[in-house]
């Protein structure tokens, strides 16, 4: 009897993912909160030209506004993260964006929309710095990869499932679409909700001077962010918004093949996350991020490649790209956010991951600016370009092994 009860308490370790109830709980939220956000995102334009009249340009706009707004909340984040703890700010950046998306819906004017995605902007901006901050305070530093890798899975699902149900929920016209933008508020309040209720107060540390001065000091992080500007701009960016022209224009690729090639880039980090995360168990985590720029460099030229198929085969290719590059992803961030949380002072951890978070969004807005120009020059030249620029940050995440401390160069085996 007591063999089969520690045989039970061992199962359900092994289905927890060794990860407190706590942190299932945050892992949860977060689900709901991409669940939400990804019944809009791929609707945001559309909506407010078709739905509520904006002209194209003021459309892209706003939803700029959402995007270039991040990039001014996540340097403000960091210093209250540091003040005030995580779990203040995820909440106060979840309450800014369920009040920024029910303004979008709610929104007749471009001035409302603009104020509407001011908000929005500005929260997520100091989300994603809080909300991983927070992870790895709930988080022992050996079990950090397997929250990050939880996180992942939970919003790729959520998103996933959310442009599903999103794409059913629009053909109503504009009364779908201000369904959605209100729904995803709600989704944010929930989750709100659940940092208030159920997940314990987190105590920011002593505080230490230099603020971000220490930080930029710091060069082997200073290095790692850099290289994640790179990935993301590449793996991210490229992937999202220069992929679907770049279909569209050399093999004719029609709507239905462009949301194929988004649902399986999401399902393959559905079921690749937790796997890599335990198989970088023990291993060199600048290893597993060079793997995963020779991922993203692999599936750059399957893209580029692609200009000289029939369109059944660049299909195929398309699809086999957009695979790769979840399983880059994967390898890519099963290492970033627990190194960032392992290098960075537990006083000073909220200004490092808003640097991170930074990192992100110039990431996000560097690769339409500077691959969209050459898919009019010539489109292969955009993903060609994307394939350099990941081979050269994986060598520099291989470069970066020797500047790391010795005891943050091997991913924790549990």
């Amino acid at each position: 009897m007591v063999s089969l009860y520690y045989n039970i308490l061992a199962g359900r370790h092994r289905l927890a993912f060794g990860l407190s109830a706590e942190l299932w709980t945050v892992e949860a939220g977060i689900l709901l909160n991409y669940l939400g956000w990804g019944t809009v995102m791929p609707f945001e334009v559309i909506y407010l030209h078709e739905g509520r009249g904006f002209g194209l340009g003021t459309a892209g706009v706003v939803v700029g506004i959402v995007t270039g707004l991040a990039v001014v909340g996540a340097p403000v984040a960091g210093p209250l993260i540091d003040r005030l703890g995580a779990r203040p700010v995820a909440a106060a950046a979840g309450v800014a964006l369920a009040v920024g998306y029910a303004g979008l819906a709610l929104a007749h004017t471009p001035m409302q929309a603009i104020v509407a995605a001011s908000a929005a902007g500005l929260g997520n901006g100091a989300l994603i710095p809080s909300q991983s901050t927070l992870l790895a305070s709930l988080a022992p530093p050996e079990l950090r990869h397997r929250a990050s890798a939880v996180s992942r899975v939970a919003a790729n699902l959520g998103a996933g499932i959310g442009g599903l149900v999103g794409g059913l929920v629009a053909t109503r016209g504009l009364h779908g679409f201000v369904l959605l933008f209100l729904a995803n508020a709600l989704t944010y309040l929930a989750y709100v909700g659940i940092l208030v209720v159920a997940v314990g107060g987190d105590v920011a540390a002593e505080r230490l001077p230099g603020g971000y001065r220490s930080v930029l000091r710091d060069r082997p992080f200073v290095a790692l962010a850099a290289i994640n500007v790179a990935m993301i701009a590449v793996g991210w960016g490229v992937f999202t918004w220069i992929l679907p022209p770049f279909a569209r224009q050399t093999v004719d690729a029609g709507t239905q093949l462009i949301g194929a090639l988004l649902f399986a880039n999401a399902f393959a980090v559905v079921l690749a996350q937790i796997p890599v995360a335990k198989l970088s168990e023990g291993r060199r985590r600048s290893v597993t991020m060079a793997a995963g720029a020779a991922a993203f460099m692999v599936a750059c030229l399957l893209v580029a490649g692609t200009a000289l198929l029939t369109p059944r085969l660049a299909a195929v290719a398309l699809l086999a790209a957009v695979v790769v590059v979840g399983v880059g992803e994967c390898l890519h961030t099963t290492v970033l956010m627990p190194l960032v949380a392992d290098l960075a002072p537990e006083s000073t951890r909220g200004r490092y991951m808003a640097v991170t978070g930074l990192s992100w969004w110039l990431g996000l807005a560097l690769a339409p600016t500077l691959c969209a120009p050459l898919l009019g020059l010539w489109a292969p030249a955009a993903l060609l370009g994307a394939a350099v620029v990941a081979a050269g940050a994986g060598a520099s995440a291989l470069a970066l092994e020797r500047s790391l401390p010795p005891d943050v160069r091997i991913t924790p085996r549990p």
